[in-house]
């Protein structure tokens, strides 16, 4: 059976209360560092306790984030009512710089440069950050690398079958030449007459050759009983 719908309200248990508490707000701080990293977003998280004790995240700085905020907030009611374009795009500009600096101070810092100004806990948030990218870095590494693997086994498995269609070839043409020798050998000594006379028998249709050659022992028969009468 699926979970039943919670009833949002204040929870009277203190214990489960607190343990609430430490569950879901592990949970937001967790989506908010997805948030950053995923989307390119600047978040900043800030969490008090019902004991007063602050928990917050952020993905630049919340030094900065906090001024943004202060800013956006402060351009928007002056949008709303705006008194001069030129001072609003002014402005701007000022933010963009602002933001372009904070980009290359960050992109310093991921480098390993000017690291002397951050807390231990700016470091722990960068050690964060680039255990990320290293992840999401090597899991594409890995996957080309497979993909790689495959198409060179799917290769290899192509030239074996060649090679083994070649061999196929090779020896059925020292087969096929093997027999030929043999026979040319067999015919070459078979002098016998015997012999000769079977294989002739054997191999060839009846033909006038043939029926010459049945003609001789008869003449020769005829030969014999001649000289055998001439004898007595």
């Amino acid at each position: 059976m699926g979970r039943g719908k919670i009833v949002i309200r204040r929870i009277d248990n203190s214990t489960s209360r607190q343990v609430t508490f430490s569950k879901r707000r592990n949970g937001l701080l967790k989506k908010a560092k997805e948030l950053a990293i995923l989307c390119d977003a600047e978040v900043g998280v800030m969490i008090f306790s019902s004991t007063g004790k602050l928990y917050d995240f952020s993905s630049t700085s919340m030094k900065s984030i906090i001024e943004r905020y202060n800013k956006s907030k402060a351009e928007h009611h002056q949008l709303v009512n705006p008194t001069s374009e030129v001072k609003f795009w002014q402005r701007e500009a000022a933010f963009l710089r602002q933001q372009l600096q904070n980009l290359q101070e960050s992109h310093r810092q991921i480098k390993g440069e000017e690291l002397s100004g951050l807390t231990v806990k700016d470091l722990k948030n960068l050690e964060s950050q680039l255990e990320m990218s290293l992840c999401s870095i090597r899991r594409k590494k890995d996957h080309l690398l497979t993909d790689e693997i495959q198409e060179l086994k799917r290769k290899a498995n192509l030239i074996h079958q060649e090679n083994v269609e070649l061999y196929k070839k090779v020896c059925g043409t020292r087969n096929v030449t093997g027999v030929t020798t043999d026979v040319l050998l067999t015919n070459g000594f078979g002098i016998r007459k015997d012999s000769y006379a079977s294989v002739n028998l054997q191999l060839c249709q009846p033909q006038q050759q043939n029926c010459d050659l049945t003609a001789k022992p008869i003449n020769l028969g005829r030969l014999q009983f001649a000289l055998e009468n001439k004898m007595h």
